[in-house]
């Protein structure tokens, strides 16, 4: 007898387990999407800003890896005149032609990368 309210509990129990599992997912990629539609707007809101910067410091972030393929991001630090400073994620190839020390004309929108003209 004992066996058979265990696996009713069982049978009660998946069902909901499993519906909660599903929403929890659902909700994080809804909850993603809109946070990137919500930087994708503001960013496109910003203005365009041409500064004088200095490559301050580099550094990269990997995710993935192990049974899922890695990936690699890219950030540049960049330091103001007047001593702002601004870190904004570049591409890879942005990211091996700036060196630490550079100085020139930073391009940017919000928190989008949009190019450095080097001074010589």
């Amino acid at each position: 007898m004992m066996v058979e309210t265990q696996g009713d509990f069982l049978f009660t129990f998946a069902p909901i387990f499993m519906g909660g599992i599903f929403i929890l997912v659902f909700g994080i990629i809804i909850f993603t999407i809109i946070k990137s539609i919500g930087t994708w707007s503001k960013n496109n809101q910003s203005p365009r800003v041409n500064a004088n910067a200095k490559v301050v410091t580099k550094r990269t972030s990997v995710r993935g890896g192990g049974e899922t393929r890695a990936r690699s991001i890219y950030y540049v630090t960049f330091e103001f005149d007047s001593g702002d400073r601004l870190e904004l994620q570049v591409n890879g190839q942005e990211y091996g032609q700036l060196v630490e020390g550079d100085y020139g004309e930073l391009n940017f929108q919000g928190s989008r990368y949009l190019g450095f003209i080097r001074h010589s």
